[in-house]
């Protein structure tokens, strides 16, 4: 069977209410929501109320950074578990962004605990530090980013295949960048993000992060893991590590590419929509080897997603 790769996406891929049918009907996943949800709360962030609340609906943009961060790692790192309890393990693991906080704790680079307190550590710094603003996501050739409207005023945050691409700018020049895609009829689409990462503009956040960073030990990995910011498979954690995946452009494709010259995979999605799979169906060439899962959706298949890919073997 060809390697399994854990995918673990980053800010952008949340909405209110994600994963809630396994919490419901997954004893595995609701264990560890459970479990991530008590060292939320213990360090200053009780991410269930409001990821799972009534009055929270799909449709409205979950975009609080101090709990989107640690609700996308505990969704992550619950959904991991429960495939791995069930017999879908991994033999590799991929971060992207704020994601590479969960694969590094899948991999056991970092305590869960200590990577959970990380991830709201961070979120709490952008929110102090960076200048407010946002992504959006281009369903264009990534050419286009040449253009004085997105060059002079946004920044490149990642190109996820040939026709779509990701930039990241301050508040104010959104809705400019926006009308002008309108008014040339470019698919675009705001991500629930109010922290424009992978850009300039989280850059105050860096010192205060780091320096809480240096109380975290880091630990031999029992998976290696690999970086869409390096590129590369790594088998130890550099410093500045969790600071990087977060503010230098994301570069998936390219790592994704990478991994699938050296083998066929069983690619394995464990993001709250989907999102890299979608990417890697369109990115990947066509091939009869590899295979490419997702579980989580905001259409309420879940259960059977996961079940089907447990049922179809280890």
């Amino acid at each position: 069977m060809p390697e399994t790769v854990f995918m673990f996406s980053g800010q952008g891929s949340q909405y209110f209410h994600m994963g809630r049918s396994l919490y419901d009907g997954n004893p595995a996943f609701r264990s560890w929501m459970l479990r991530l949800d008590e060292m939320a709360r213990a360090a200053g962030a009780p991410v269930l109320d409001t990821l799972y609340a009534d009055s929270n609906t799909k449709g409205q943009p979950f975009d609080r950074t101090l709990f989107t961060h640690p609700a996308i790692f505990m969704v992550e790192y619950s959904l991991a578990q429960a495939l791995m309890e069930s017999g879908v393990r991994p033999d590799l693991v991929l971060g992207v962004s704020v994601g590479s906080f969960a694969a590094a704790a899948v991999a056991g680079f970092v305590d869960v605990e200590d990577a959970l307190k990380a991830v709201i550590r961070q979120a709490m710094a952008v929110e102090e530090a960076s200048e407010p603003g946002g992504m959006i996501a281009i369903l264009a050739d990534p050419v286009l980013f040449a253009e004085e409207f997105l060059r002079g005023h946004s920044e490149l945050a990642g190109v996820n295949f040939s026709t779509h691409f990701v930039v990241s700018a301050k508040r104010s020049e959104l809705a400019p960048i926006e009308s002008t895609l309108k008014q040339r009829n470019v698919t675009h689409q705001r991500l629930p993000v109010v922290v424009p990462f992978h850009s300039k503009w989280i850059d105050d956040a860096r010192v205060p992060f780091e320096t809480y960073m240096r109380s975290v030990s880091y630990k031999p990995a029992r998976l290696p893991m690999a970086c869409s910011d390096r590129t590369e498979v790594m088998s130890e954690l550099s410093t500045g590590y969790f600071w990087d995946v977060v503010r230098n452009p994301i570069r998936f494709r390219e790592t994704a590419a990478r991994l699938e010259e050296q083998a066929s995979r069983r690619w394995v999605d464990v993001g709250p929509g989907g999102t890299l799979a979608t990417f890697l169906k369109y990115g990947l060439p066509p091939g009869p080897k590899s295979t490419v899962h997702s579980i989580l959706t905001p259409f309420g298949t879940d259960q059977k997603n996961f079940a089907a890919l447990t049922a179809a073997g280890h």
